[in-house]
Parts: structure tokens; sequence; C-alpha cells
């Protein structure tokens, strides 16, 4: 790695290049089942399951996934929220050296139609309530032959086991449990681990194979299949690892409720602890911050990978004062930007450090992070981890590196990036150019190598010809202490091309005028970038992993609009 100038920022201990170890997913589960036999790998409500019964329980469905017919380089979709079963289910497929294709449980049937087959799925692990619901209608539509159903309190312990089918089939807006028949082509997950003895067929699986066909851009548009090798995953989990030299193996516990079927969790929740032998308190529902603080009381969590939204709701729960959060050590911030006031509350709250970073699924994904013990830019994303390279360029010719301070796309060239997209060549060249892949994400760099990002091309409001970018607005919005979440987005208006409109959410028991916030905003905004149009809203809509989605707050507008002419 070539010196970069942000290398002296590194905390020390962690060096701008890395002697990597060539171990593959599949390995590094089985290296710590061999080293921490009896540490914990998985708390879920009240059951605790060891790194060897974890590796037990893959080994024995990479065996029923084999005699079902999936082999080296097979699809296997994996359509579960975060349960024990989700986490072997995905190491199963690296067993056998097949690619999990993590699937949103809140996809509906159009959605997983299309994955499944733009994936050519044969094999798919559901949940229960997932299956009867939406699966079993469609089967005829889907590609998948075979299925394996999961139970949400089918690992649980007594008396857990008994009581939670009754709240689940009580759940809204749908119960979280079905009764679902078996057949030679349909398997219950438990019943089929139990009859099935844990000899996986040998495979040999090379770092430069595929491990996951990650989908990203459904939001935006048809969804595409980030290739991620063994390479993408194990490289970057090991840079994660070097990132933070003070976690000590087999001793660190995680907060594993950002969803798997998102890159930022699969990695920073399931493939960093599995590589460190770390405990993974699994969480099966980001939104339920209640039993959120009572996982982080109670199991002691150290290190916490979250988004902004996740310490925000915590920090504003009317009962967060009665939980003691102090065993958490660290905190990961990505997905959006993280208000610098959320930032400072979480902190004095728990004694814990917020290393706000960056990456993209189709960088497996981490590619920045704030130092630990250096020097912390709170509002930026940090500097490039070990071996990444990193340039602003021109948004228009993709070419001409900005100079520091001057807005530009983003670019990075990393053993972290995909290999390319699924069977989209044409998609794969515009992103990835003489090995450079290019983000869509506007930044600055500034003198010292720090990045921060300023929005999305797709994002950016043109206001007389003058760039506005959202994430700025809604910063300073945020500092506002009636704010809860903001959203800004860009109207179109004849004259100036568009108008800036924000919806916000208040704090309970808060409110501030429009007039205050207008005030507020010319106080700390130029006044092109001030909002004009402003709107209440009781909550932002959010995706699963709780990014807010303009994109829906502007199909609500352009609609608006059409009615009206």
């Amino acid at each position: 790695m070539e010196e970069r100038v942000w290398h002296k920022s590194y905390d020390e201990g962690v060096t701008p290049s890395i002697e990597y170890e060539d171990t593959t997913l599949r390995d590094m589960l089985a290296k710590s089942a061999r080293s921490y036999p009896n540490a914990t790998a998985m708390v879920f409500m009240n059951m605790k399951m060891s790194y060897a019964r974890l590796k037990d329980e893959v080994d024995r469905l990479a065996t029923a996934l084999s005699e079902m017919g999936v082999k080296k380089d097979s699809r296997v979709a994996v359509q579960l929220p975060n349960l024990p079963q989700t986490i072997i289910a995905y190491q199963a497929c690296q067993v056998l050296g097949a690619q999990a294709v993590m699937t949103n449980p809140l996809y509906m049937p159009r959605e997983i139609e299309h994955q499944w087959h733009d994936a050519s799925v044969e094999v798919a692990v559901v949940a229960d309530f997932i299956f009867a619901s939406k699966i079993e209608p469609m089967r005829a539509k889907l590609p998948a032959k075979q299925y394996v159903v999961a139970s949400i309190p089918e690992y649980l312990r007594f008396p857990l086991n008994l009581l939670a089918p009754l709240k689940l089939k009580k759940a809204q807006p749908q119960p979280l449990i079905a009764k679902v028949a078996e057949s030679d082509s349909v398997h219950h997950f438990r019943k089929l681990l139990g009859r099935t003895e844990p000899r996986p067929p040998k495979v040999d699986i090379a770092m430069d194979d595929l491990a996951a066909l990650q989908y990203t851009g459904g939001t935006t548009g048809v969804a595409k299949g980030a290739m991620l090798t063994q390479r993408n995953l194990s490289y970057n989990a090991q840079q994660a690892r070097a990132w933070f030299p003070a976690m000590k193996n087999a001793d660190e516990v995680f907060l594993a409720a950002l969803p798997y079927f998102h890159s930022f969790g699969m990695q920073c929740c399931m493939n960093l602890p599995i590589f460190i032998a770390a405990t993974m308190v699994v969480l099966p529902n980001p939104r339920d911050i209640p039993a959120m603080m009572k996982a982080l009381c109670k199991h002691r969590v150290t290190m916490m990978p979250a988004v902004p939204a996740i310490f925000n709701a915590i920090l504003n729960h009317p009962e967060v004062g009665s939980f003691d959060l102090s065993s958490i050590k660290s905190c990961f911030s990505g997905s959006a930007p993280l208000p610098v006031e959320v930032l400072e509350r979480f902190e004095k709250m728990t004694g814990a450090k917020i290393a706000e970073g960056f990456g993209l699924t189709e960088t497996s994904p981490v590619t920045h992070v704030n130092p630990f013990g250096g020097v912390r830019k709170i509002g930026s994303i940090g500097i490039p981890v070990p071996d990444t390279d990193c340039r602003i360029v021109d948004i228009e010719d993709g070419k001409t590196d900005k100079a520091v301070g001057e807005e530009g796309e983003i670019i990075i060239k990393g053993p972290q990036v995909m290999k390319g997209y699924w069977n989209m060549p044409g998609e794969t060249a515009g992103m990835i150019r003489e090995g450079w892949l290019y983000t869509g994400d506007l930044a600055t760099m500034d003198a010292e190598g720090y990045f921060k990002i300023v929005g999305r091309k797709k994002d950016m409001i043109i206001v007389g010809g003058y760039n506005v970018y959202p994430d700025e607005v809604d910063g300073v919005l945020m500092m506002h202490d009636a704010v809860l979440e903001a959203a800004t987005i860009g109207v179109p208006e004849e004259k100036k091309g568009e108008r800036v409109k924000s919806f916000v959410v208040f704090k309970p028991g808060r409110k501030a005028s429009f007039e205050e916030l207008e005030k507020h905003c010319k106080d700390n905004l130029a006044a092109y970038k001030v909002p004009k149009l402003w709107e209440e809203r009781a909550e932002l809509p959010k995706s699963t992993v709780l990014k807010v989605l303009r994109r829906e707050l502007r199909d609500e507008e352009l609609k608006k609009s059409k009615k009206g002419d």
C-alpha cells in the first residue's frame, strides 16, 4: 500500500497494510470452534449456544442441504429475521461452497420472485410465517425446489418455547408463526437437523470463490446481486479486526440487531464476531428498543454496531434511565450520518465511544472508520481502513482529482471491493472502472485525509444552480432540541429547478413552529439551502435497517403535483 496522508492518523498498532490470513468463512468458524469450543457463540432470548454446538448444527444443515442437491456454486436463499437459524443457514452455505442469497423478510412476492429467479435459487431456508403467507401461494412461480422451514421459538428453552407461540400468534400486522406441513420438499429446520448426521462433503473452496450474492439497489430500481467473494468478506472482517486492536478473542459480546440480510449486519454482527469467537446477542427486531436495552444490559454487551436511528431511539426512550449500559465499550455507526448531538449524548450516557464509519454493499461493506484512540472528527466518516485507497473525483468526468475541501464523487479501491454484479456486466462496467469502485456518494476530503459525505448524486437538490445536500440540512434540523428526526428532499419548481422541503418528527412532548425551524436553519445555512416547504410527520418511512427512505417522500410529492395538474 502506497503511503497516504491518512496513514498518519492511524491508531497505535494499526498498520497501513495487513498480513492477511487466507481463511474462508467456513474455516473462520471451524477455527473458532476448535480454539474456543466452550465459548458462547450466540445468545437468543433464554438460549445459549457454544461454538462447538454451532459448528455441529452448521455441519448437520450442510449435510442435509447436500442431500437435497446443494453443491459448490449452488445458490441458497435465506429469508429469515435475525435468528439462530439465520446464522446456521448462512454458515452451512459456506461449508458447501454455495452462495447465500440473503432475502429481506419484508419482501413481497414480486420482489422475492425477481431475486430468486435472478439468482437461480435451488433451495430456500425461510421462516414458517413467510412460507405460509407468501411462498406457498406462489411456489409454482419460484425456482426453488426444496424448502427448509424455520420457526422463531424452535431454539428457545422452557418455558419460552411454550409461551412464545402464543405471543407470536397475536403479533400485528400479521402472526409471526404458522403451521407448515412437512413433505418430500418441505422440511422443518430442527427436525431436519435432528435426523441428520454432521458429515458434510469435503469441498475445495478458494479465496476468490463467491460466498454470497448480496442484493442491493432495490429502493432505486431493479435489485442487483453484488458478487462478494470469500476474500472480500474474510479480508474485510480482518480489516475491521485490525482497526480495533483492543478487541480480545472469545471475550467480546456483540449486539446482533442489524439484519443479517443487510451487508452491515452480515459482516459486523456475524462474520466479524465469528472471526474473533465473540458472543452474538441475536435480536430479531431492531425496532424493539425496550428488548434491545434489556439485552444490552443483561448480557453486558461490549461492541455495538448500529445505525443512527437506533442510538437516537435509545436516547429518547422514556425508560432508558433504568438500564445500565455501561458495559458498552465501542460502537460503530454507519448507514446514515450520525447527528453530533446524538453522538455526544450517547457517549455521555454510556461511557462508550462511537466510531462513525462508511461502507457499501459492494465493498463488503467497510471502507472508512474514525480512529478510536487518535483524532476522531465528529461528522466525518473517518479515514480509509488498511489496504484501502480512496479519491475524490469530478462528478462529470470521473477522473480529475478534486482539491482538498472540494466536493466530488468518492471512489474506492481495495480487497473488499466486490467482483461485480451478478449477470449484469454493463452495470459492473459502470460501477468498477480500472479497479476503482464509483460509489455515487458525494464527499470532501480534508488536509489530513478525513472524508465527509455530503450527499448522493441522486439525492442532491439543485436550487437556482446551487447544490443542496439533504444530509446537511437534516443535520442542522436535528441540532434543534425539539426535532427527533428530519428528512429533506427536492420538490420540482419551474423557476429555480427545485425547492427544498423538510419533513420533521418532533420529540415526544416537544414542538416547534415551522417559523422557528426556518430561523434556526437561516442561522446555520446559506439562504438557498433553507427549506421553503415543511411538513410534520408522526414518523418517517424507513427501510428494514432503519434508513430513511427519501425516495418514498419524493414519490408522494410527485403524486401530489400530478393530482394538482
